[in-house]
């Protein structure tokens, strides 16, 4: 019964991300965190690193992930079917749709309109991650973990402004986060 879950709640995922991997966390956290309770906040941000960090799109790595802690290999494959499924039916229609009607003015109209929806899905995922990332999932002042967020702000800068490769940033991130705990004697 767990495996037609995944299936389904990856399913749901499918169909109805638009836009791509990141636009995709918000329905990934509300079906594994919130619905089924498959994950906690503080680990649906983990499966959002090791997605990151893995080849492949962030929902298929993320059913996979999720079907492999909740029932192992066959939920893996469970999760990761429920998520392409869709994928593989639409496209397959929307090519033949595009391909034949894409001078038409009405369909250029509704991928225009698509835009700003996920735009707005993609600035709650990054929110809702600065949130965990910064105070544990509740905004307060007081709790704010700096080091987390100066590491942000200097990958940030890293990144935008001084156009650095994302995989160096994130290793070094990681080996300053490091040095940190030890120094600071939590290794």
């Amino acid at each position: 019964m767990i495996y037609l879950h995944l299936f389904l709640s990856f399913l749901q995922i499918g169909l109805f991300s638009f836009g791509g991997g990141y636009a995709a966390l918000p329905l990934i956290q509300e079906q594994v965190v919130s619905l089924h309770k498959w994950l906690s906040l503080q680990e649906f941000t983990d499966l959002i690193t090791i997605s990151q960090m893995t080849p492949g799109p962030i929902a298929i790595n993320s059913a996979t992930f999720v079907g492999i802690k909740v029932a192992g290999i066959g939920g893996a494959a469970a999760a990761t079917i429920g998520c392409i499924f869709p994928s593989c039916i639409l496209v397959s229609i929307l090519a033949y749709i595009y391909t034949k009607y894409r001078n038409m003015k009405v369909l250029q109209g509704t991928l225009a309109s698509l835009r700003p929806a996920v735009v707005a899905m993609i600035a709650s995922a990054g929110l809702s991650i600065l949130v965990t990332a910064f105070w544990n999932g509740e905004v307060n002042l007081a709790d704010t973990k700096w080091d987390q967020v100066v590491l942000f702000a200097g990958a940030f800068i890293l990144l935008r402004w001084k156009k650095w490769n994302p995989v160096l940033i994130m290793l070094l991130a990681g080996a300053i986060k490091v040095v940190l705990a030890v120094a600071l004697g939590k290794i």
